[in-house]
């Protein structure tokens, strides 16, 4: 299987010239991020990653992680040297809090760190994934002790931490769980009951892990609103730091997947032997769910970045086999020899798709962790709370949008192998494979689209997506000025009126009542809103390159136009398209014998 090259200059570009770098740099804490010390981090995070993460994939894929006679996991033959080689580099810990261990960049820059580390490898990057929510949830939520027992072990990574939400009678609807925790005299708890599809729940990387459990209280009531959250270890740890017994709870099984082989999805029994699983409650009884979403917040954006990471790389895997692959002639040639099927247009057509696609997802992704910096850290209230809606707005959108578009770009890059994309050698399968699980992880895309329709448009009384649609309009203006650029500027004007009409189109019908109605079209709203979002990050991406920013080549600068006018002209009709998907209402969907 081909390597992983992380695209430096891709990256420094959506950083410094779309997700402004320099405002966030200059923010208070941050002033040591300056882009020059930025551009040096992530070359060396490049090295890193291709060079001792990337290789693990394709081993990862094909030996998988195993479930002993015992109970417990291994992860698969070289990962646990390239994870302490990790840790002893600080990335996992890059962008969290120096007080804790971190090292204190700005969430921006750590986003681009973790990209490189999920196009690398994404079933090995989802040990750390949850890691990094514990630790907010434990710096949001829990008490001093258990951030003087806890932080510092997982910020720097040498423990790591798992989300346990579902089981078994409990999907995707978490209020029906039943995991019971009983108080105990110390002022602990017993938890009892199991949990499924918990990512990494069990590995031998680390030296101890810290489920994030929600769990009901005695006399809780009944749905979400009686749920806690716990803190159980695999190891309980004493007083002065040190690993003691093994908590009780047992490793039932692991699944076999589609994809991800190297991550082991665990079924987890907590108070197998009967005595219960030592648990520590973290915020109050009944606010788990509360408290979860500063996992959960923190995981949908990780992994929307898996739609990213993966498109990435079946793009650069797709691209140098168009390269080598020689088969065909061009229409008319009057040439015997076959060329590279790069040269056929129909191949650039799927390539270009791909490439645009990534690079507007890498833009929204960069802007809207750029987003999170300024909710904590920009100078005056207003920003910061302008900052905020901006984040909650977008998580949906990130998480929903460009795992969709993971999933259709990596089949794209099968599609440009032709039947050798089939064949699992190639390696192309395996990133479909393996992206096909971004849209179900962390609330089904349909549930991301629900929030976005019933939580996020009527924010402000609509106010905040208004905001977005005022600004976004702003960039017409500037692109006036490059007749090249007429073609996109039209078809943006176009996107961002549709998108105001379906805005208004899906308050009105929540305003009158009709919520079934309006959610028959959040889905190809989330999709029309995402694509929207992408054209206006776009033409940024255009005219940051109009400016030649001396720092990037006239040929490089000359593609981002070329990439970004694709998008604009081939690819943002598409969320037109959708607007009688939105405005349809639920009629044909009810009269439907189903």
């Amino acid at each position: 299987m081909p390597g992983y090259a992380p695209p430096l200059d891709d990256h420094n570009f959506a950083l410094n010239h779309v997700a402004s770098l320099e405002r966030v740099s200059k923010l208070n804490g941050y002033q040591h991020a300056d882009p020059a010390t930025v551009t040096t981090i992530l070359e060396e995070a490049g090295r890193f990653f291709s060079e001792v993460v990337a290789p693990l994939n394709r081993v990862g894929d094909e030996e998988g992680s195993t479930l002993d006679d015992q109970g417990n996991v291994h992860a698969p033959e070289g990962f646990d040297d390239a994870y302490r080689k990790m840790v002893e580099a600080g990335w996992p810990a890059a962008h969290l809090p120096p007080e804790w261990g971190g090292g204190g960049l700005p969430y921006t820059v750590g986003v681009v760190i973790q990209e490189m580390f999920k196009t690398a490898n994404m079933a090995f990057s989802l040990c750390g994934m949850l890691t990094q929510g514990t630790v907010e949830a434990l710096i949001a939520h829990g008490t001093d002790e258990l951030r003087a027992t806890y932080l510092e072990k997982l910020v720097t990574a040498e423990w790591a931490g798992t989300m346990n939400l579902t089981e078994p009678e409990a999907g995707s609807d978490v209020g029906a769980l039943r995991t019971r925790a009983v108080r105990h005299d110390d002022g602990s708890y017993r938890l009892f009951g199991t949990k499924i599809f918990i990512t990494w729940g069990d590995q031998d990387l680390t030296d101890n892990i810290v489920h994030m459990v929600l769990a009901r209280t005695e006399g809780a009531p009944p749905g979400t609103r009686g749920i806690s959250m716990f803190l159980v270890p695999k190891y309980l740890v004493g007083p002065d730091g040190a690993l003691r017994e093994r908590n009780d709870y047992r490793i039932v099984s692991i699944e076999h997947k589609l994809g991800i082989h190297a991550s082991p999805t665990c079924v987890i029994s907590f108070g197998d032997s009967g005595d219960g699983a030592v648990g520590y409650l973290v915020g109050d009884e009944l606010e788990g769910m509360r408290n979860m979403f500063t996992m959960m917040n923190v995981a949908r954006i990780a992994v929307g970045m898996e739609g990213l990471a993966l498109s990435e790389r079946a793009y650069q895997h797709a691209l140098g086999y168009a390269h080598e692959r020689i088969q065909g002639k061009p229409i008319g040639s009057s040439s015997p020899d076959s060329v590279a099927i790069v040269e056929h247009p129909d191949v650039r057509r799927m390539l270009m798709t791909m490439r645009a696609n990534t690079e507007a997802m890498r833009c929204l992704l960069y802007y809207t962790a750029q987003m999170g910096d300024l909710s904590l850290h920009a100078e005056t209230d207003g920003e910061r709370e302008v900052a905020s809606d901006r984040l909650a707005l977008l998580t949906p959108i990130v998480k929903a949008w460009m795992t969709d578009l993971g999933v259709e770009m990596t089949s794209l890059g099968i599609q440009v192998h032709g039947g050798m994309g089939y064949i699992e050698e190639t390696g192309a399968a395996q990133f479909f494979r393996d992206a096909r699980i971004a849209p179900i992880y962390e609330g089904t895309n349909g549930i991301q689209a629900i929030d976005l329709v019933l939580r996020k448009l009527p924010m402000e009384s609509g106010a905040v997506v208004e905001s977005l649609l005022t600004e976004m309009a702003e960039v017409l203006r500037p692109m006036s000025e490059y007749p090249d650029l007429a073609g996109f500027a039209n078809r943006l004007g176009e996107a961002l009126q549709g998108l105001a009409e379906t805005s208004a189109h899906l308050g009105a019908r929540l305003a009158a009542g009709a919520i079934d109605d309006a959610l028959a079209g959040a889905t190809p709203y989330l999709t029309q809103f995402g694509t929207v979002v992408g054209g206006w990050l776009m033409a940024l991406s255009a005219l940051a390159a109009k400016g030649t920013p001396a720092e990037f080549t006239a040929d490089f600068l000359d593609q981002k136009v070329v990439t970004a006018r694709f998008y604009g002209e081939h690819l943002l009709g598409r969320a037109s398209g959708l607007i009688p998907d939105i405005t349809a209402g639920n009629g044909l969907l009810e009269a439907a014998d189903l």
